[in-house]
């Protein structure tokens, strides 16, 4: 085993062993003047570095990233050809890590395929499956019907690994490219708050 797959082996282990869930705050966030007005389902700068706990957290807006590039790390598209969130510019992007052994990721993938409808072309909305089999990933799409979405992949954990992801993990980018918000946990994203807040991105 090369150097570089046995890295990846080993941080897809740890991955996997983190609860799928949980968010770890990350002390190096940044406070966002502002925020602290922020609704009841956003989360505050001190929230933000880690002074409530990672469960009150799932799911909440954290707009402490906000105007952040997107990293530029590749990913596959249904074909197998690499992509980067960079050949997404011109539209906001709605990025949603996720993998098949996550079961609360598994729970919200129906609500993201009907905010993918809901978007229509306004938003692309990507979900960029952690799996390192990529060939579970177009079976999965198609048991669940997930017709609005496209099986993107990142068997090298690189949006993670840029992320600190705990999955899932949902990150809107304008159509520059910068970091709006994001949201560790899962969420139900076709309720009217949610499809409204990817709407006014």
């Amino acid at each position: 085993m090369s150097s570089r797959s046995g890295t990846v082996f080993l941080l897809a282990a740890a991955l996997a062993a983190s609860a799928c869930d949980k968010q770890t705050p990350a002390a190096e966030q940044a406070n966002v003047a502002g925020a602290s007005n922020a609704s009841p389902d956003e989360v505050s700068p001190d929230e933000a570095v880690g002074s409530k706990s990672a469960a009150s957290l799932a799911g909440k807006i954290d707009r402490s990233h906000q105007g952040e590039a997107a990293p530029s790390v590749t990913f596959f598209d249904a074909a197998g050809k690499k992509t980067s969130l960079a050949d997404f510019r011109g539209k906001p992007v709605l990025l949603n890590l996720w993998a098949t052994w996550c079961a609360p990721c598994i729970k919200e993938m129906p609500s993201l395929n009907a905010a993918a409808a809901i978007a229509g072309d306004k938003v692309h909305v990507l979900a960029v499956s952690q799996d390192m089999q990529r060939e579970k990933v177009a079976p999965f799409f198609a048991e669940q019907r997930l017709t609005r979405l496209v099986p993107y992949v990142d068997p090298e954990l690189g949006l993670s690994l840029a992320y600190k992801a705990n999955l899932p993990m949902t990150i809107m980018f304008d159509a520059n490219g910068r970091e709006l918000w994001r949201v560790s946990g899962a969420r139900d994203w076709a309720d009217a708050e949610s499809t409204a807040l990817i709407a006014a991105s």
